[in-house]
This record gives C-alpha cells, structure tokens and sequence, in this order.
C-alpha cells in the first residue's frame, strides 16, 4: 500500500498525523461483544467526516486524503490477548479519532456536529475528552475578564470570591429583590446574580433590575468601599438576548449572566467577543446535566462545564459542587476546575463557582478541594440566615477568613456571632471540627 492510500483511509496510527492539523476526539464506547470495534470505530470516523453509509460518487481518492478523520488507537479493557472469555456479552473500549481541523473551522457549532453528532446516536458512546490544536484555539478570543481581571475590578487579589443567588429563585417584585440585594452587598457578597429562573420577567423587567440594583450598588460602595458585581441574566430567544446584553450594557451593569447551553454556547461566544461587552460574563449551568450525566452517553462533564464555556469566552462558570444537593464525584468536580483554570494557550483562566447548597461550614473543604481561585456561590446559605442576608454574607465571609487563616470554624466563630449562629444551624458536614 503506498502512501497515497494509507492517507486515504479512515485509520493511522497515533505517530502518523499532524497533532497541529487534526483535533482529537476520545470517547469511551460499550459494545456488544461479538461487534468488531475497530472496523466499527473507522465507519464512525468515515460517518463524521467524509462518507455516508454507502460509497457515493464525490467521495474521490483527493477528498478522502484531504479530508476523511482516522482513528487513531482502539484500547479494550480489559485488554484481552488470546481470547474474551465466555460470558462476556458487552466490552468497553477506548477510541480515539483524530478529526481534520479544516473540516471543522474556528467555531462551535461544527466542532460538536463534528465530534458527537450523529455519534451521539450510534448507542453507548460518551465523548471522554477532545485536544485542541494550537492554531484551532488561536481563532478564539477566550475569557475577556478571567480570574484575574476580575480580582482587579474587585480589588479582592486572593482570598476565595463569595456570590450570592437572590432567593427566591423567581416570582418576586422589583422591591424586594432590590432589598435582598442590598442586605447581600452589605453583607460582603462580591457578586450578585439573578437566579437561572428569572431574566425578563413580565412581573420584574430585566431593565428594572439593572437601574434599581446598579444604584443601591453605588450607594453600598460608598458606605463600605467595596464593589459589588451584578450579574444580570440576559437570557432570551434570538435575537433579543443580544439586545438585552447591549442594553444591560449602556444603562451601565458592571456584569452579566447567561444560561449558555440553554441559549447555545456560541450565543454566548457572540456575547463575550461583542466589543461593545465591556464586562464580565458568567455562564449558568443549567441543562449541562442532560448532556453528561449518563456513565456511557454524552459528553464528560469537564467539556461541558470547563473547556467548551471557557473556549466560548465565560469569565465564571457555575459548577455543581459535591458538598450541597448536586450529585456529583469530588474529583470530577476537580477536573471541571482545572480545565477551567489550567494553561490552555492563549485563553485566561476562568473562575469556577461551585453551587448548588453550599453553606459556611462547607467553606474549608471546598478550599481544600480547589484552592482560592473560585467563587464560592450560596444563595439560601445566605437568605436563610436566622438573622438575615447581611448575616448570611458575613456568615460566609468569617469562614473565608477563618480558612485562610488557618483557624478552624468552631474556634473563629466564638468570636464572630454570625458564623456562630450557622455552625449551629448547619453543622459540621464533613465531620471534622471544622
């Protein structure tokens, strides 16, 4: 076989392509035992890239060599040798598949028609993981802010940033919702977000909010010298969620939020390379779930929530966090993180957020488990304060201060009589005299 056909074909070995040409795709797939992997594995590749089910006229010897993805390595596991032993009706394998990046171009939508489109149908497939190129990543612009930007704009260099979800989570009028977010600002909470749940309510307008929340913000700063981040859900059918980021813009947010698989990630890449978007952008998770949560379908969790938000511009990502009500592993959780936060070429770093009940006691271990480069989101850890949200916050900010220092919870909060009424309320999850 001469060169020629070997670059042809819908196979190579993992020396044998271009890491600067190609992007790949590892997957994991379960499969009956009787079904030939590795010939199944090349029809997949040949269906995302250049074939159909049956040869067709246009696929030409120049197209395939120019255009067809290989697969690259098919691992079993267990790795049997000589012979699968009897019994074993499914095996678990996995693949890569390297995918020529010309095919794709430098933007979302084809990268996931690409990498899991009709693949997502092909049964018990999970997409584990993709690398990108170098000069893939270059046609992104990334996080405009990241952790560092937005320590700047708080002035807070190191210590964990504290966000707060006004509570309830929608329903409410203007008023209370201006008042729940003053108490929150007076309390210490560095950003404040709307609800996943509300965005341009008929009952509570988006536009309100802003005007409303952005002048208590002003008057908070001037009793405290702290700046306060609102981050605005903009949320909306196309095209009017890009009006609504313009319009949060010019009546002056200092920040914003989107439920970016709910509107599309690459609504939310528009939104944060919109150089008239000169703030902050937090991504929500919602119906990230739907997309990961299947052991053998979908996509890993840490490309939904990390690499594919960050890749799409989100200074801040919410994230489940294993400590509260989401169900999720410690080091998945760990690994949204670092895809996060790791070097990926040019891009800055994103804040994660873990959520999802968190409350003070939880503070040390979530330190533990991320470090201080997150924000620690709370929304009824604040609210439901016995003696109120400016509590809730400084609740939290005591434990925050605590955990840097050093002092364990139980002993800082002798002297700090909000901590003090939430470790009773809420005690010790993890046991430790924290």
């Amino acid at each position: 076989m001469n060169k020629e056909e070997i670059l042809g074909l819908p196979s190579a070995l993992p020396d044998g392509v271009d890491y600067d040409d190609y992007l790949i795709g590892t997957y994991l797939a379960n499969l009956p035992a009787a079904m030939p992997a590795p010939l199944l594995s090349m029809a997949l590749a040949v269906e995302q890239s250049t074939g159909t089910w049956v040869p067709v006229p246009g696929e030409t010897p120049e197209v395939r060599r120019g255009h067809i993805a290989k697969v690259i390595g098919v691992y079993a596991i267990p790795d049997y040798e000589f012979e699968v032993p009897k019994g074993v009706e499914t095996r678990d394998y996995v693949i890569q598949v390297a995918f020529p990046q010309v095919n794709i171009g430098e933007q979302i939508p084809m990268l996931m028609t690409t990498v899991i489109g009709n693949i997502s149908m092909a049964g018990n497939v999970k997409l584990l993981d993709i690398r990108f190129p170098k000069k893939y990543v270059a046609g992104f612009k990334g996080p405009k802010f990241g952790i560092e930007g937005i320590r700047k704009l708080l002035n807070v260099p190191k210590r964990p940033l504290l966000n707060n979800m006004i509570k309830p989570c929608t329903g409410y009028p203007l008023e209370l919702g201006a008042e729940l977010f003053r108490q929150a600002a007076l309390g210490g909470c560095d950003i404040i977000k709307d609800d996943e749940l509300i965005a341009d309510a008929s009952f509570n307008s988006m536009l309100g909010r802003v005007k409303r929340y952005m002048e208590i913000e002003k008057q908070v700063f001037e009793e405290k010298g702290e700046h306060t981040l609102y981050t605005v859900n903009i949320t909306d059918k196309v095209p009017k969620v890009f009006e609504n980021a313009r319009r949060a813009v010019d009546l002056g947010v200092n920040a914003l939020m989107i439920n970016y698989l709910a509107v599309g990630i690459d609504v939310m890449r528009a939104i944060t390379e919109d150089p008239a978007i000169n703030v902050p952008v937090l991504g929500h998770m919602d119906v990230a779930g739907a997309m990961y949560m299947s052991p053998l379908h979908g996509l890993s969790s840490h490309l939904v929530l990390g690499k594919l938000p960050r890749l799409a511009g989100a200074d801040i990502v919410v994230i489940p966090a294993p400590y509260g009500k989401a169900p999720v592993l410690v080091d998945k959780f760990q690994n949204v993180a670092k895809n996060l936060t790791y070097p990926l070429y040019h891009l800055k770093p994103t804040f994660p957020m873990p959520s999802g009940g968190i409350t003070p006691p939880m503070v040390p271990k979530v330190m533990q488990d991320l470090g201080n480069d997150i924000v620690i989101g709370s929304g009824g850890g604040i609210h439901a304060h016995p003696q109120g949200p400016i509590a809730g916050g400084k609740a939290f900010r005591q434990a925050i201060d605590a955990t840097m220092q050093g002092i364990p919870l139980k002993e800082y909060a002798k002297d700090h009589p909000e901590l003090d009424a939430v470790m009773k309320m809420w005690a010790d999850p993890f046991g430790k005299g924290n």
